[in-house]
């Protein structure tokens, strides 16, 4: 993952990067590396790093309100060792799961461009072609979802994104939906506890 490490692709993303490292020497601020097991049947894909979560830590969902819930039902399920997630050498691991982004890359504002999101899609349809083991794939949120299609070579209206719902891929995979577990989502209930557990109890199923 050196050329992902080492990724300027974008130009908004590298300068605002250069931006954060300066007001925080401290933090990662640089591109966000997959986390978990390289031999994961389950893959779980979100949007982008927060500012001061894995943006901070160098790990996905790590040190930010959105891993809360996502560490939790990991560990709940037997993904995780561990239900709290808060640094990168806190002795967590995850087991038969691995996470990404679809946008590797603090984004400003937390809203990545979708010139952006294409111009890092390759890193995720790599992993995937990497990852012949990966028998689900879990979206948070719609732009999760739209980046999953493009990386398999489907177009952005083939499959409609809905909480909860089952897609079969051409290449035998499952894509399962689920709303992000982002702050926003958990707070106004959109998302609940009882319905992300739903969610992995599909894919228990599944696997």
């Amino acid at each position: 993952m050196r050329e992902l490490n080492d990724c300027t692709n974008c130009p908004r993303l590298s300068a605002f990067l250069a931006e954060v490292r300066q007001r925080h020497p401290d933090y990662h601020a640089r591109p966000v590396l997959p986390f978990g097991d390289p031999a994961a049947q389950l893959l779980v894909v979100g949007l982008a790093p927060g500012l001061h979560g894995a943006n901070r830590t160098g790990r996905p969902f790590t040190g930010d309100y959105a891993g809360i819930l996502l560490y939790e039902t990991l560990h709940r399920y037997g993904f995780a060792n561990r239900s709290v997630s808060v640094s990168r050498d806190d002795g967590l691991t995850l087991s038969n799961c691995r996470i990404t982004n679809a946008v590797k890359c603090l984004p400003p504002a937390n809203k990545p461009e979708p010139a952006e999101i294409r111009a890092c899609n390759c890193y995720l349809s790599a992993e995937l072609r990497d990852s012949p083991q990966v028998r689900v794939i879990l979206a948070l949120g719609q732009i999760a979802h739209k980046a999953v299609l493009a990386a398999v070579g489907l177009k952005q209206s083939a499959l409609p994104f809905a909480h909860g719902s089952r897609h079969a891929l051409p290449d035998g995979r499952v894509l399962i939906d689920s709303y992000h577990c982002s702050r926003y989502n958990t707070q106004t209930k959109r998302l609940t506890t009882a319905g992300f557990h739903d969610v992995f109890d599909a894919i228990r199923r599944e696997l």
